[in-house]
């Protein structure tokens, strides 16, 4: 059976590229597993359900090295649970010439030797990349915050809610403090946790003084 995994590291990007590439292959689109979160670890809720079902024999296809993961010892170890203890094969499209697990089991030994080698140079560089991303991602940070700029959510307050919540804060104010709906009713309404509906109620009540 064939199987593919497809993996962005954002909920903001396109996994459509990935996966039209795995249709093309054959792939039924219920074999297509897709995550969008970091390849940092492989607590995946995709890559776990699909590796329940890999069975001996499948070919699971990934994009690239790093749609597996970017941590070195974790795509070593993934991979060789893959291919030598569940027995399936893995298929990376951007190397397949390299990186196509079939042909290293036709080798024998020797096979398994240059795989061994192969994916350790592969998954450093896979590693390697992620540290980079990080590295950007705080240099990024730390320039805005020289700079100014607020990093992360904006701070809740009654300035920052939305003009639909301040109207039901408004409207629904009275009803509360006369007990004709709960506080939980009222956060549901409001759409606010509960820590952050009493700062605003709070805050809300200090502007009827």
């Amino acid at each position: 059976m064939k199987l593919g995994y497809v993996r962005v590291s954002s909920k903001d990007q396109n996994q459509e590229r990935q996966i039209k590439k795995m249709l093309e292959l054959g792939v039924e689109e219920r074999m297509i597993f897709v995550d969008k979160q970091s390849g940092k670890d492989f607590d995946r809720p995709g890559y776990q359900t699909m590796k329940r079902i890999i069975r001996e024999g499948d070919v699971i296809y990934f994009d690239a090295l790093d749609r597996l993961g970017r941590n070195y010892d974790g795509v070593i170890n993934e991979w060789k649970h893959i291919t030598r203890e569940l027995k399936a094969d893995i298929v990376v499209l951007e190397n397949a010439s390299l990186f196509d697990s079939r042909k290293f089991r036709d080798m024998g030994d020797m096979g398994r030797l240059m795989e061994d080698q192969f994916l350790s140079l592969l998954a450093y560089v896979a590693e390697q990349e992620r540290k980079k991303i990080k590295q950007r991602q705080a240099e990024g940070i730390a320039l805005a915050r020289k700079n100014g700029k607020h990093i992360g959510r904006p701070k809740l307050n009654l300035h920052t809610l939305s003009n639909e919540q301040r109207q039901l804060l408004a409207s629904h104010y009275p009803k509360w403090k006369n007990k004709e709906i709960t506080g939980v009713e009222f956060m549901r309404i409001l759409r606010l946790k509960k820590n952050s509906f009493y700062k605003i109620i709070k805050e809300y009540e200090s502007t009827l003084e």
